[in-house]
């Protein structure tokens, strides 16, 4: 019965998404999510009470996978090579499964989500995940890169409008950029880290 029920809560959540990417989140209602999955209204209210709990489903759903990956970061040695399979993990939970719908979604309703309590989370979860890929280098820099390093993949869902790339075109370039960051944290600082510019007018 467990599984049955678990079941039921994803097929809702799948074609409650469907109908908020056809036709809108505003313009979509309980009624019409709950006759495309042929059930009655009572059947769907069981699972969630209203259209604001399905999406908070969703980003629930996130949080979960971005806690299990600042826990397996913190299990791990504070190297590069750590920071590089974080981000890599990071991107497989951004482009696996129905992420890339859920991301869609969340681009075209940026204050639904703004309004739930557990979208608020999201925020506190990304610097968690920044702390990790900066662990054991504090500098300033370092947290700006870590974060950076993040944003490229998040980000990589509305930043690159290029037409006609692949949801795995999108993925490499983000991982590319991210390694560019990450590869500067940790690294041993410039003997003399005054601008060139001063430098000259010294001279």
């Amino acid at each position: 019965m467990r599984e049955s029920t678990g079941g039921t809560r994803e097929r809702i959540k799948a074609v409650a998404l469907e109908l908020f990417t056809e036709q809108g989140y505003e313009k979509t209602s309980l009624r019409e999510i709950a006759e495309r999955l042929n059930v009655t209204k009572a059947a769907l209210y069981y699972h969630f009470k209203s259209k604001d709990d399905i999406v908070a489903s969703f980003v629930e759903d996130r949080l979960e996978q971005m806690d299990a990956l600042t826990a397996w970061a913190d299990s791990q040695p504070a190297t590069l090579a750590t920071r590089r399979e974080l981000i890599s993990r990071y991107a497989d939970t951004m482009f696996g499964g129905d992420m890339p719908s859920v991301m869609r979604f969340f681009e075209q309703n940026q204050t639904v989500l703004k309004s739930l309590s557990s979208g608020q989370q999201m925020r506190d979860r990304m610097m968690r995940l920044a702390s990790a890929l900066c662990r054991g280098d504090d500098s300033p820099a370092a947290q700006l890169r870590a974060a950076l390093s993040l944003f490229a993949v998040h980000t990589s869902w509305f930043a690159v409008r290029a037409p006609g790339i692949t949801d795995g075109e999108r993925r490499r370039l983000a991982l590319e950029v991210a390694d560019e960051l990450l590869a500067a944290i940790g690294a041993e600082p410039d003997d003399d880290p005054a601008p060139a510019s001063a430098a000259g007018a010294r001279g």
